[in-house]
C-alpha cells in the first residue's frame, strides 16, 4: 500500500512539474480519451450482447418452429403407416400372399411346389395398387414397403430409391418391431445403397400388420422417409443463423447434419454434446476446433434433439464490423483532438513563454522589456501587471542607488573627522613601553592584548575575516577578562585546524562570548567555563558557543529564536539586542537560511548555534 501511495506522489510530483503545455495537453487528452474510450467499449458491449440475445432469440424460434414441423411430419408418416390397418383389400391380399407362400414352403424335405404366375401377379397387382395409393399421398415417402410374413416385399415407386439389400433391411425390421404389439416405430437415419446403385439417406417407421380376426401378425409394412423434407428446412434456417444444424434421436443417432458429414453416424464422435438435457437450452463449446454458440431444443413426441451450431465468429460478425468502425471513429477523433488539443494548448501557453523571456532578460539586468498586452483575460492582467512590476523595480534601484551614494558621502566626511586609529595605537604602544621600562609587567601585558583588541574591533566592522581570526580575537577578550576577574573564565576551543582558513564576518562571536559573561555569569562559581566549537553538516558550518551560566528560560529563548526567524516580539529579551544584531548580520550577507538558534546548554547554561556557509563566496557583500 505504502508503495503504491509512493509510486502515485511520484506520478503526480512529474506531472506537476511538466511545463504548462504538456499539462494541458495531458489534460485535454485524459478529458477526450477516457469518455470516448468508455462509450465505444460500452456501446460494443451493449450491442455484442443484444446480438446474441437477438440471435439466439430468433434461432430459438425458428428451431421450435423446425421441430413441430418435423413433428408433423413424422405424424403423417405415422398415420400412412397404419393405413393397412384400415385397408380390406391389402389384408386380404396379404392372407393370399401368407398362404400361397407357405402352400410352397418345402415340407419335410419334399419337393417344393410349382408356382402360380397368374396368382402372384394377382396377388403383386393387388398390394401394389394400395402401395401406389399410399405413396401419393403425402409428398416425402420415399418408398413404401409392405411385406407378408416370408418376407416377400411389394411396393411400388418411381424414384428409383428402392433398397438394394431389401431382404437384409426386412430382417432388421422385423426383429426391431418384434414386441411393438402393432405400433409404430420410429427408426433413425440409415444409408442404404438404392437400385440405381445410388447412395440414399432415409429414416424409417414400421409397423406390424395385424389380422383383425386373429390379431395375429399378417404382414409389415416399412414407409422409409426422404430426409429432403427436413433438408428444405434446415438449409433456411442455417441460412439465418449462419451457422449448421443436425437432428439427433434419442439414441444419439444423426437423422439429419445440415454439412453432410455425419450423416447415419453417432452424437459420441462428438461428445462435448452429450451433457445436454431434455428440454432446450444454449452454451458455448469447442466442436471440431471452433468455439461455437451450440443451442438445442427436444421433440416431446420423438425425443429427437435439433441442434444448431453458431461459430463464435458469425454470431459477433455484426458486432465487431461495429467495433471495428467505433474503434475506427474514436482514433479519428483522438487524432483531430489530438491536433486541435496541441495547437490550443500551445496558443495558452504562448504568452506565458514569451513573459518568461522577459524575466530572463530582467534577470540579466535589463529594466527596459515590456509585455506586449494584446488581451484583458488573465494573462493579459498578468501581463499588465508584471510591466508595473517592471518599472517599480527599476525606480527602487535607482532609489537605493542614490541613497547608497548620499550613505558613502556621509562615512566619507566622517571618516574624514576622527581621529586617526593609527594615532590611539602609537599612544599605547607608548604606554606600554614606558611601563615596561618601570617593570610593571602585568600593566604592559594588559596594554599589549587591549591594543590588539582595538586594533581588531576599530577596523571596518564588514571586512573579511576568517575562523582563526575571529577565534583569536575571542582568546584575546577573555584574556582581559581574566585579567580583571583573575582566572574567572574558562575559555575552550574545539576547532580542526581545516576550519581555520574559512572566510567569515568580523566580530560573529565576541558579542555572543560577551552576553553569556554578562548575563550569565553565576556568582556561586568558582570558574565559568566557555566552550567555542566548529563543526559542520551537508549544508552548513555551525560554531556553537556553550556556557555553563545561569542560562535563560524557555520562554526567554522562544521569544529570541521567533525574533532571529523575523518575528515581531512584543517585549525585548534580556541580552537579546546583541544576539539580534549578530543574526541579521548574518542573514544580511549570506541569506535567510542562514542564522542562530539559542538551545538549552548540556550543563544548564545556554547554547548559541551559528548556522554559516561551509565556504564564502568570492562576491560576499560589501555594503
Amino acid at each position: 500500500m505504502m508503495n503504491v501511495r509512493r509510486w502515485i506522489g511520484s506520478a503526480w510530483s512529474k506531472l506537476m512539474d511538466m511545463p504548462m503545455e504538456r499539462k494541458l495537453l495531458f489534460v485535454f487528452l485524459v478529458i477526450i480519451i477516457l469518455p470516448l474510450t468508455f462509450i465505444g467499449y460500452v456501446s460494443y458491449s451493449n450491442y455484442t450482447n443484444s446480438i446474441e440475445k437477438t440471435t439466439m432469440s430468433y434461432s430459438a424460434n425458428l428451431m421450435t418452429a423446425m421441430m413441430e414441423r418435423t413433428d408433423d411430419y413424422i405424424d403423417d408418416m405415422m398415420r400412412i403407416s397404419s393405413i393397412p390397418a384400415y385397408q380390406a383389400e391389402i389384408k386380404q391380399n396379404l392372407i393370399r400372399s401368407n398362404t400361397y407362400y407357405g402352400e410352397r414352403q418345402p415340407a419335410n424335405g419334399g419337393d417344393k411346389v410349382q408356382e402360380d404366375l397368374n396368382q402372384v401377379l394377382l396377388i403383386q397387382r393387388g398390394i401394389q395398387s394400395s402401395v401406389k395409393f399410399i405413396n401419393n399421398m403425402k409428398r416425402g415417402a420415399n418408398v413404401v414397403y409392405i411385406f407378408d410374413e416370408y418376407g416377400n416385399g411389394y411396393y411400388s415407386t418411381e424414384s428409383g430409391a428402392v433398397r438394394m439389400d431389401l431382404e437384409q433391411s426386412y430382417n432388421q425390421w422385423k426383429e426391431l418391431s418384434a414386441n411393438s404389439g402393432g405400433k409404430a416405430i420410429l427408426l433413425g437415419t440409415e444409408a442404404y445403397t438404392s437400385i440405381l446403385n445410388s447412395k440414399k439417406y432415409a429414416f424409417t417407421v414400421v409397423r406390424k400388420i395385424l389380422d383383425d380376426a386373429t390379431l395375429q401378425p399378417i404382414g409389415l409394412i416399412a414407409v422409409d422417409t426422404d430426409i429432403g423434407i427436413i433438408e428444405g428446412q434446415m438449409v433456411e434456417m442455417d441460412k439465418l443463423t449462419q451457422g449448421i444444424s443436425f437432428i439427433v434421436d434419442e439414441n444419439g443417432g444423426i437423422i439429419y447434419d445440415s454439412d453432410k458429414q455425419h450423416h447415419a453416424k453417432s452424437i459420441v464422435q462428438a461428445p462435448e454434446l452429450l451433457h445436454t438435457s431434455e428440454g432446450s437450452g444454449s452454451f458455448y463449446a469447442t466442436v471440431d476446433g471452433v468455439e461455437q454458440l451450440v443451442m438445442y431444443t427436444t421433440s416431446p413426441n420423438t425425443h429427437w434433439k435439433l441442434f444448431v451450431l453458431i461459430p463464435e465468429r458469425e454470431l459477433k460478425s455484426d458486432s465487431i464490423r461495429i467495433r471495428n468502425v467505433t474503434w475506427a471513429a474514436t482514433f479519428v477523433s483522438i487524432a483531430l483532438a489530438l491536433l486541435i488539443s496541441t495547437l490550443l494548448s500551445y496558443a495558452l501557453t504562448k504568452p506565458l513563454r514569451k513573459m518568461m523571456r522577459l524575466m530572463r532578460t530582467v534577470q540579466e539586468g535589463d529594466f527596459s522589456v515590456q509585455f506586449p498586452v494584446k488581451r484583458r483575460d488573465e494573462t493579459g492582467q498578468l501581463g499588465h501587471q508584471f510591466n508595473r512590476m517592471i518599472v517599480r523595480i527599476d525606480q527602487l534601484i535607482k532609489e537605493i542607488y542614490e541613497m547608497e551614494t548620499k550613505k558613502n558621502e556621509a562615512e566619507m566626511f566622517a571618516l574624514q573627522t576622527q581621529i586617526n586609529p593609527h594615532f590611539m595605537y602609537n599612544t599605547l604602544e607608548t604606554i606600554r613601553m614606558v611601563a615596561e621600562l618601570n617593570d610593571d609587567e602585568a600593566a604592559s601585558d594588559m596594554l599589549f592584548v587591549f591594543g590588539k583588541l582595538l586594533r581588531y574591533s576599530i577596523g571596518e566592522v564588514r571586512e573579511k575575516t576568517v575562523i582563526e581570526a575571529e577565534l583569536e580575537h575571542v582568546r584575546n577578550y577573555v584574556e582581559m577578562l581574566n585579567y580583571r576577574y583573575p582566572n574567572r573564565f574558562d575559555l575552550r576551543i574545539e576547532a580542526d585546524e581545516s576550519y581555520w582558513q574559512i572566510p567569515t564576518l568580523k566580530l560573529l562571536l565576541q558579542p555572543i562570548v560577551e552576553n553569556a559573561i554578562y548575563h550569565g555569569l553565576d556568582d556561586r562559581k568558582a570558574i565559568m567555563r566557555i566552550v567555542i566549537r566548529v563543526d559542520q553538516t551537508d549544508q552548513f558550518m555551525l560554531i556553537h558557543v556553550i556556557d555553563d551560566g545561569l542560562g535563560m528560560t524557555p520562554e526567554t529563548r522562544e521569544r529570541l529564536n521567533l525574533s532571529f526567524a523575523g518575528v515581531d516580539v512584543s517585549r525585548p529579551s534580556r541580552g537579546g539586542i546583541g544576539l539580534r544584531n549578530v543574526c541579521e548580520r548574518i542573514k544580511l550577507h549570506y541569506g535567510h537560511r542562514y542564522g542562530m538558534q539559542v538551545l538549552e546548554g548540556p550543563e544548564g547554561g545556554t547554547e548559541v548555534v551559528l548556522r554559516l556557509p561551509l565556504s564564502q563566496p568570492d562576491t560576499m557583500s560589501d555594503e
